[in-house]
């Protein structure tokens, strides 16, 4: 369904986005676009001596989905006002992270709709929680 100002209604769950999963390339080039060389998302051995079971994503890489999300679902339709995140579980290579949303409220007179983001595992665990404001054309 094409997400257009008239079609949206309050607590509307919109579309959901399945990313592929997470891999090590994909962290190794997220370092690089970031600048965030933290070996924690890159060496194996260093993660594994800070405790973890391995390497993990990038927090601001699922904020990127989410980003991505809402680009795809406002196509040239819309622009993204704000988005606030809430990191809420670390992200591993081979995590399939599906982005979902929600609308919580509308502003007729702006064309402007609130929206509740989350991308969530494999698991159904939550990685990523937030809001979002967008504006309508």
């Amino acid at each position: 369904m094409e997400l257009t100002w008239d079609t949206l209604k309050e607590n509307m769950e919109l579309e959901p986005l399945v990313k592929p999963p997470v891999d090590r390339v994909q962290l190794v080039k997220y370092a690089g676009a970031s600048g965030d060389f933290n070996p924690l998302h890159t060496v194996e051995e260093f993660a594994r001596q800070a405790g973890l079971d391995g390497v993990i994503a990038h927090g601001m890489l699922s904020m990127g989905f989410l980003g991505q999300y809402l680009r795809h679902l406002l196509g040239v339709k819309g622009d993204i006002l704000r988005m606030k995140v809430r990191f809420q579980r670390m992200v591993k290579p081979g995590d399939v992270l599906t982005c979902r949303g929600t609308v919580r409220a509308l502003q007729p007179d702006d064309r402007v709709a609130e929206l509740e983001l989350a991308a969530i595992n494999q698991s159904g665990e939550v990685v990523t929680a937030g809001t979002a404001e967008v504006r309508f054309f």
